[in-house]
């Protein structure tokens, strides 16, 4: 997986590095990394229960607050 660019002759330090950065993006080393880097874990069903019956509570709430709100 790693990925070699070798020096051509009579090539600047500048298309060298080029063709580096440019085969990196193409090999899809960079995006795999990201992937792992800013991973998030699943949410355990605890937690997506907890959160459901929170909107569910708050949807009430407002539902209730708009009914006893003074007409416009």
């Amino acid at each position: 997986m790693p990925v070699q660019v070798t020096k051509n002759q009579k090539e600047t330090s500048q298309n060298l590095v080029h063709r580096f950065t440019k085969t990196v993006r193409q090999s899809g080393v960079l995006l795999e990394i990201r992937k792992k880097r800013f991973h998030k874990r699943a949410k355990s069903a605890l937690v997506k229960k907890r959160s459901a019956l929170r909107k569910i509570e708050l949807r009430a709430e407002k539902v209730k607050a708009d009914k006893l709100a003074k007409p416009k």
